[in-house]
């Protein structure tokens, strides 16, 4: 029986861990923290709980607007919110502990380091040392919160989005430095609980990812104002100070920013109650000895790999955000390449493929994203033809209540194959596997148009866009 010892028990090392251990693997789990990893504790399920009880909450102040009538206007409760998703998350883990239990996967609690290929060495809190001989190593130690020289952290006032899932009470004004996907998460979740919000970014749009669509962020800018939920883009923030429990700063024009005007040049000060910091993560590989390991690193920390997810020593792999920014930082993406390692590791030859990998961002309205957005494949060349549709001339979307929101498709021209397909509304994260499977088996839009949507569904916006594609060919 072959020996894989896997450093880290997020998505990517448990599903590893589990996909090995049935395939006949003697399996050692190494965890310095709580299995789930930065996804389960820190990240997707409780930013998920929170956003389900702010959901909650708006659907109730809503509840006139479907004919229900009762007594007494609902209020959020933060102490009894953290609850909620503790319970959640206790849960999970629980699972996952079990899981590993009926797997026979021996789960070690300490910091690992790789000595060699065969040889990992585990320091638990006490600083004893166990060694584990092995045969491979997964390396799937995830991330950490990344910091801003100048904004620095006391976790009371300046908090990280690590704090934010933590709070047991509301602050009246948040000030979140960072309009990307965790940014705006928090702002929508901290704006229905009653908080009065502002958001700086120093690019030009929220979510300032390549591969989110400038529609969406549109739309986005424009349902945050509807909240009233203030944001500054081309801004960032100097001079923090706390007095007093309050914090003082100034907006400025963000580096990014060329030639700024002068109202662009024009220093704003701002307050807050408390500062939420998200600027993103950063791969977490202090005290796992990758240098004298051999194993190298890239420029911006992350560890470097080949196709096959193999480091620059034969024997250990990594996974996950370990990689950084060259490869993509999504829990769903750790698991998969998890699996591709033990592929590789029975002996069945595999490359990780990231050509349609789908993201859900959860703001309200929803985002899901895969493959290319409009720019991107009109940088790489193609003659882009894209249709869009509403969400609000969906019957299903009607009924609900939930009009924000619109289907697009980008597709090739040339060959009606779809690129990309970009979802703000309801249920987007769940509607866009559609689309991932769609990219996925290079499906085309008159694949999607010759499909039957049940009707009434949110998913029929699939098929209307689809079907735009089909008018414009004719």
């Amino acid at each position: 029986m072959s020996r894989l010892t896997i450093l880290g028990g997020g998505p990517g090392g448990y599903t590893a861990a589990f996909a090995a251990a049935r395939a006949g693997f003697d399996v050692t789990l190494v965890e310095r923290d709580r299995l789930g990893g930065t996804c389960l504790n820190r990240g997707c399920i409780p930013t998920k709980t929170l956003k389900a009880s702010a959901d909650a909450l708006e659907l109730a102040l809503r509840l006139a607007e479907f004919g229900i009538t009762g007594q007494g206007a609902p209020a959020v409760d933060p102490a009894a919110v953290l609850a909620r998703k503790t319970r959640v998350c206790d849960v999970l883990r629980g699972g996952l502990e079990k899981a590993c239990a009926r797997c026979k996967i021996r789960l070690l609690h300490g910091r690992g380091t790789v000595i060699n290929a065969r040889r990992v060495d585990v320091a638990d809190a006490a600083g004893t040392v166990t060694t584990v001989d092995t045969d491979a190593v997964i390396i799937a130690a995830g991330s950490r919160v990344l910091e801003l020289p100048g904004l620095p952290l006391d976790h009371r006032t300046v908090i990280s989005s690590d704090d934010a899932l933590e709070l047991d009470r509301l602050p009246s004004r948040l000030l979140i430095v960072g309009g990307g996907v965790i940014g705006c998460e928090l702002a929508f979740i901290y704006r229905a609980f009653g908080v009065t919000v502002t958001v700086v970014e120093g690019r030009n749009r929220l979510l300032p990812l390549p591969s989110v669509d400038g529609d969406m962020s549109a739309l986005l800018q424009r349902e945050m104002k509807k909240r009233r939920i203030s944001f500054e883009c081309n801004r960032t923030l100097k001079d923090l100070r706390v007095e007093n429990g309050v914090a003082h700063a100034v907006l400025t024009p963000s580096p990014f920013l060329k030639d700024p005007g002068p109202a662009r040049q024009k220093e704003i000060p701002v307050e807050a109650d408390m500062v939420l910091v998200t600027v993103g993560r950063r791969p977490d590989t202090e005290g796992l000895g990758l240098e004298s390991a051999g194993i190298a690193t890239d420029a911006r920390g992350g560890i470097s790999v080949d196709e096959r997810l193999e480091t620059s020593l034969p024997g250990v792999y990594a996974v996950g955000d370990v990689l950084g920014p060259q490869k993509v930082m999504l829990a769903h993406v750790a698991a998969m390449e998890g699996l591709c390692v033990v592929d590789n590791l029975r002996g069945r030859p595999r490359s990780m493929d990231y050509g349609a990998v789908p993201s859900g961002i959860f703001t309200s309205p929803e985002i899901g994203c895969v493959g290319l957005s409009e720019a991107q494949a009109r940088e790489q060349g193609y003659d882009v033809r894209c249709a869009s549709f509403q969400m609000r001339e969906l019957g299903k979307a009607q009924a609900m209540g939930e009009l924000p929101g619109m289907f697009k498709l980008v597709t090739d021209a040339a060959t009606d194959k779809v690129l990309g397909v970009h979802i703000a509304g309801a249920h987007a994260t769940d509607l866009v596997a559609e689309a991932a499977l769609a990219l996925h088996l290079g499906a085309t839009a008159h694949d999607i148009a010759a499909t039957i949507h049940a009707h009434p569904t949110l998913a029929e916006g699939f098929y209307e866009a689809a079907l735009l594609l089909e008018d414009q060919k004719n």
